[in-house]
């Protein structure tokens, strides 16, 4: 199929002579004014390959055009030759400023014409290539870190009695408030891409509190002094995990979460935890992640209370009644309240968006500071699953989620390693090992237990004990939630997640999950 060129000069002549050179390997579309070409490049139906654009024409000069296709991001899809007998470096300057490919000077010449129309549109196909595969790249990541996140979440949260979405909600309500701050305040200068890594991060905000007693977390009066200074260790202990993974030092994802888990509970009047920072020695990961967490804690369902509506979570937060925050912060939380409360609760948690994708993908490939390419991209995302399996590691713990859609069972990399089997098993209800493993009539029971709680989307917490062969009978204990889906709005659960938590002598006595 030939490309299509468009040829924007208010000279018959000039169209005339490019039209000539180009027709018989191009389709050439001609237009004489720069509000015309605007015309034809947003209509749907003309797929324009390049546009060889004049500087001065009536109506709408060239350089008006570059300014206009940078503000609707034609860029993305049409590159631009600009055409002049205008060869001054101001102009020239000028037009590469605005997003120009390149600069071609009248009196033309056939053969040059040609050559840098095929060298551009070589070169923009090559580059789009390029972005398709990050764009993939991301895409794929995007849906293992979903599941990841949705693990994390469910781990975590129910031995909390929160919400399975709190992570999701704290992602969402961090990535507003961020863009809000970014907007009204230059001096946060951060992209794109370092805002994703901040939501990314906020994921492991309370990973600290898997050392926590449910007995504390899930208390549903007023904690007692002691109580409340053995919850008050979930922050430091959530640091100190992250802390440990060799990649923490050199990795800006791991640093972000560092910071998070260590100074979400601190205040901006300095009576906060663990550390009594104050005002902007809190860092703004940190300042925004701790405000996402206070309003979703406001507006869900907890053990102790039921839900604040919007109006009255906000309220309160203004007031001074949940924590102290900076002026400037409760200003962002005032202008984008309204998108907080519209992005809460809709399917767009699960997804990264394709104008948000474009803008992370042109960051990656335009950031000199390191070789832009697919791997860096999959090396970042990459690292959610990392810090999965250092923390199952670490604690001892085998990972898991079951999909009843698929009938499979994904397993961490570590604990494939201990049990000795793959990563996913198929159908495991029926699988062999893993009914010598945890006992025939003991595995069904525990699947009549699990398709009752799926069918009244009841919580389900499932304490077994039993042995691992492979680890010379060491005891373990199992421990079950039910793995659920946002769609169109709605809740749906289609299988569980859960921990195999590997015991010695003393931590039966330390992990108590009645």
């Amino acid at each position: 199929m030939r490309k299509k060129i468009l040829v924007a000069d208010d000279s018959d002549m000039n169209r005339l002579i490019l039209s000539q050179m180009l027709s018989e390997e191009f389709d050439v579309l001609e237009v004489a004014d720069g509000r015309d070409v605007l015309s034809v490049l947003e209509d749907p139906l003309i797929d324009i390959s390049l546009l060889l654009l004049d500087v001065v024409m009536p109506g709408l000069d060239g350089f008006g055009v570059l300014e206009e296709m940078s503000k609707k991001s034609l860029f993305d899809s049409v590159p631009v030759l600009m055409i002049s007998s205008e060869n001054s470096p101001q102009y020239v300057r000028r037009a590469y400023e605005l997003g120009a490919t390149d600069y071609i000077t009248r009196p033309f010449d056939a053969n040059i014409v040609k050559r840098r129309v095929k060298n551009t549109l070589v070169l923009y196909a090559k580059q789009r290539r390029l972005e398709k595969l990050v764009e993939d790249q991301i895409r794929e990541k995007q849906k293992n870190n979903n599941m990841m996140l949705s693990l994390l979440s469910n781990l975590v949260e129910f031995r909390n009695g929160e919400s399975g979405l709190h992570v999701l909600h704290i992602n969402a309500i961090t990535e507003i408030l961020l863009e809000t701050v970014c907007k009204k305040n230059i001096s946060y200068k951060m992209s794109k891409q370092e805002i994703s890594l901040i939501c990314m991060a906020s994921s492991l905000h309370d990973i600290g509190k898997i050392v926590v007693p449910e007995h504390i977390l899930n208390k549903r009066g007023k904690l007692t002094a002691e109580e409340y200074e053995i919850m008050k260790t979930h922050s430091a202990v959530g640091a100190n995990i992250i802390k440990k993974i060799p990649a923490a030092k050199n990795d800006p994802l791991l640093s972000y979460a560092h910071e998070i888990c260590r100074w979400h509970h601190e205040r901006y009047d300095g009576r906060g935890y663990p550390d009594g920072l104050k005002g902007d020695e809190i860092p703004i990961s940190a300042q925004v992640v701790s405000l996402a967490d206070v309003y979703d804690a406001l507006t869900s369902e907890r053990v102790y209370k039921p839900p604040f509506p919007h109006e009255k979570a906000v309220q309160m937060i203004r007031n001074g009644e949940c924590g102290a925050f900076s002026p400037f912060l409760l200003e962002c939380l005032s202008d984008c309240e309204s998108e907080i409360r519209k992005v809460i609760g809709t399917s767009s948690l699960h997804s990264v968006s394709d104008e948000k994708l474009s803008d992370i993908t042109h960051e990656i490939l335009n950031d000199d500071s390191t070789v832009a390419s697919s791997g860096r991209v999959a090396a970042f995302l990459d690292n959610i699953s990392k810090v999965n399996d250092e923390i199952s590691e670490l604690m001892g713990e085998i990972r898991f989620v079951y999909s009843k859609r698929s009938a499979s069972l994904s397993i961490s990399d570590w604990g494939a390693r201990v049990l000795g089997c793959s990563e996913v098993i198929l159908n495991p209800f029926a699988n062999r090992g893993l009914l010598d493993l945890f006992g025939k009539s003991q595995l069904l029971a525990l699947n009549r237990k699990i398709h009752n709680a799926l069918k009244t989307n009841e919580k389900l917490v499932e304490k077994i004990t039993f042995s691992i062969p492979s680890k010379g009978d060491v005891p373990c204990i199992l421990l079950l939630a039910p793995h659920s889906h946002q769609f169109d709005k709605k809740l749906v659960y289609d299988g569980f997640v859960g921990s195999v938590r590997i015991l010695n002598n003393n931590d039966e006595e330390k992990y108590d999950f009645k």
